[in-house]
């Protein structure tokens, strides 16, 4: 007797809604959101979409309607609540547009909470696209299967961020002249934590000052080489993520 598949099925897509999802309740998807099920997944109706709405967590829908431009579909089975994520923090310098958009998709799937991008002296930008930098996080918590999505925020220069930054957060500085190991420093750490990255040509030296005033702040060293603005955000959040994060299991 053939088994029986497995439901819902590991291959149906998954998108993030705007709006809360209930049980019975349709969800009516529009736009590049629609075209993506109708003309790429060409879905039908019976079929299983797997949607998420960043606040009740994930759901197993089944396509009501599939027209030239929405489609219908009705939440059946409530899979997973919205993930726990730990309070960690990526303040990165903002990079050319490539190497930022990766690691607004990186660090998103390594499970950040927040990502704050930061405006210095030796950034080649000084803006952000919201829109631009919402879809990339969107789709790559999709791709992922992260229920919860970070917050992205309107890009900060470096000298409001440190004025205003909350008290009991500590504030990992990844400074190239050195400072305490980063495995080391993140180990015994608590949340709520941030890890502050640097753009191309790195910080200058009244910025590192200020940086290093500050109350908050720890330098840490992310080992012997000088490594790029991207490669050092991911490089720093992994660390982070294997020594005080959600890749450490829980406790017997």
């Amino acid at each position: 007797m053939p088994a029986t598949p497995a439901w819902p099925p590991k291959s149906a897509p998954r998108l993030f809604v705007d709006n809360p999802l209930a049980e019975g309740a349709p969800v009516r998807v529009e736009g590049n959101q629609a075209h993506y099920l109708a003309k790429v997944m060409r879905v039908s109706p019976g079929d299983t979409v797997i949607l998420c709405d960043d606040e009740t967590g994930e759901w197993a829908t089944e396509v009501v309607e599939a027209a030239k431009r929405h489609v219908t579909l009705e939440p059946k089975q409530h899979l997973r609540p919205r993930e726990e994520v730990p309070d960690f923090w990526l303040c990165a310098a903002l990079l050319k547009k490539d190497r930022f958009d990766m690691v607004l998709e990186k660090a998103t799937e390594l499970g950040v909470a927040r990502i704050q991008p930061v405006v210095t002296s030796r950034c080649v930008a000084d803006k952000l696209n919201p829109e631009r930098a919402r879809t990339i996080v969107t789709e790559a918590a999709e791709q992922c299967a992260r229920t919860a999505l970070p917050e992205v925020e309107e890009p900060l220069k470096l000298a409001a961020l440190l004025k205003d930054w909350p008290e009991d957060r500590i504030l990992f500085f990844a400074d190239e002249e050195g400072g305490e190991a980063a495995a080391d420093a993140f180990c015994y750490a608590a949340e709520p934590a941030a890890l502050l990255i640097g753009p191309e040509g790195g910080f200058d030296d009244v910025e590192r000052s200020a940086i290093r005033a500050h109350p908050s702040a720890r330098p840490v060293s992310l080992g012997p080489r000088i490594l790029r603005g991207e490669t050092a955000a991911l490089a720093g959040i992994a660390v982070w993520m294997a020594e005080a994060g959600d890749w450490i299991g829980d406790e017997e």
